[in-house]
C-alpha cells in the first residue's frame, strides 16, 4: 500500500479535502483484500505474542472518526486474532463529574496500556480539541481558572504532544487513526440504521445533530492533524467509504509500526537454561 496517501507529515500543513475516502490504492475488489488481512490478523497476533513475553513496551491504537466510520467495526475484524488477555479496549464518552472535577488528561492516565499490551481508544483525550472546540459551551463545565479563545486549542496541542512524547520515552508506541468517511457514505450508513431493526440501537438523534455541523468538524480535524502530527506519533488517515478496504489499511500499518520494534522473545540466562533441563530431566524419569 506504499501507493496510498494515509500519514500525514509532520511539521507539514495538510488539507482533508485532498484525501480520498473511498480510495483503495492497488487493491480492486474486497476478495483480495480479505486474503491480505487474513495474513496480517496472523501477523499480528504473532506480534502480540512476543510483546506480551517481551514486556518491554506497550502499544496506543487510537481512532478518531465522524459517526458512522466504522470503528467499532474495524477494531473487531482487526483485532480477531489477538489473545484478549493481552488487549485492552476503552471507549470515551462525555466525561462524568468527577472525571470534570480533574485536568481533561486525568481520566487517560488510568487506562493506558501496561507494559507488553495493547490498548485501544475508540475516540480519546482528542475529542477535547474536537466535539469541545465545535461546541465551546462545553469548556464552561470543566471549570477552568481562564479561558482564552482560540489560544486554547494550541494549548492543548502542545500539551497533548508533550503528553505523547513523554509516553513514548516511556516505552508506549503511539499508532492514531482517523478513519476518513465522506459525508454522502455517513447518510447511506445512517440510512441504513433507520431501516434495519436489528441496527436501530446504533443510530441516535444525536448523530443526526452532530451531522449538521459537518465541516466544522473537518476544519477541527484539519487544524489537529497540522498540529499534532508528530515524528514520535504521526496520524494515519485511512480510507473508510469502503470497510473491507479500511479494516485491511489498519491492520498493515499495526504490523509495520510492530516489526519496527524488532521485537524478541526474553533470552534467559545459563543458570536459567541449567533449571530447565533439570526439570527436563526429572519430567523424563518419572514412570
Amino acid at each position: 500500500m506504499s501507493d496510498l496517501k494515509t500519514i500525514v507529515p509532520p511539521g507539514k500543513k495538510i488539507d482533508l479535502h485532498d484525501y480520498d475516502s473511498a480510495d483503495t490504492g492497488q487493491f480492486e475488489s474486497k476478495e483480495s483484500a480479505q486474503i491480505k488481512l487474513a495474513a496480517g490478523i496472523t501477523q499480528l497476533a504473532e506480534y502480540q505474542n512476543i510483546l506480551y513475553a517481551q514486556n518491554k513496551f506497550s502499544v496506543l491504537i487510537i481512532f478518531q472518526a465522524m459517526d458512522a466510520a466504522g470503528k467499532d467495526s474495524t477494531i473487531k475484524h482487526v483485532m480477531s486474532g489477538v489473545n484478549p488477555q493481552g488487549c485492552q479496549v476503552y471507549s470515551f464518552q462525555a466525561p462524568s463529574r468527577e472525571e470534570l472535577d480533574h485536568d481533561y488528561l486525568w481520566r487517560i492516565h488510568k487506562c493506558l496500556p501496561e507494559r507488553g499490551r495493547i490498548g485501544i481508544f475508540n475516540r480519546s483525550y482528542y475529542e477535547e480539541t474536537l466535539i469541545v472546540r465545535v461546541h465551546p459551551e462545553l469548556l464552561t463545565a470543566q471549570q477552568l481558572p481562564h479561558v482564552d479563545l482560540p489560544q486554547i486549542w494550541h494549548q492543548r496541542f502542545q500539551e497533548i504532544n508533550d503528553f505523547e512524547r513523554y509516553l513514548t520515552n516511556n516505552g508506549t508506541i503511539i499508532i492514531k487513526f482517523f478513519l476518513h468517511v465522506s459525508k454522502s457514505e455517513q447518510k447511506k450508513r445512517f440510512l441504513e440504521r433507520i431501516n434495519a431493526p436489528e441496527k436501530h440501537w446504533k443510530f441516535s438523534a444525536d448523530d443526526l445533530k452532530e451531522r449538521a455541523y459537518w465541516d466544522d468538524y473537518q476544519a477541527a480535524y484539519t487544524d489537529m492533524f497540522n498540529h499534532t502530527s508528530t515524528d514520535v506519533a504521526p496520524w494515519y488517515i485511512i480510507p473508510a467509504d469502503r470497510k473491507w478496504f479500511t479494516r485491511l489499511a489498519v491492520a498493515d500499518i499495526i504490523c509495520s509500526r510492530l516489526q519496527q520494534l524488532n521485537l524478541a522473545y526474553p533470552q534467559i540466562s545459563a543458570a536459567q537454561k541449567d533449571q530447565l533441563l533439570a526439570a527436563k530431566k526429572i519430567l523424563e524419569q518419572e514412570n
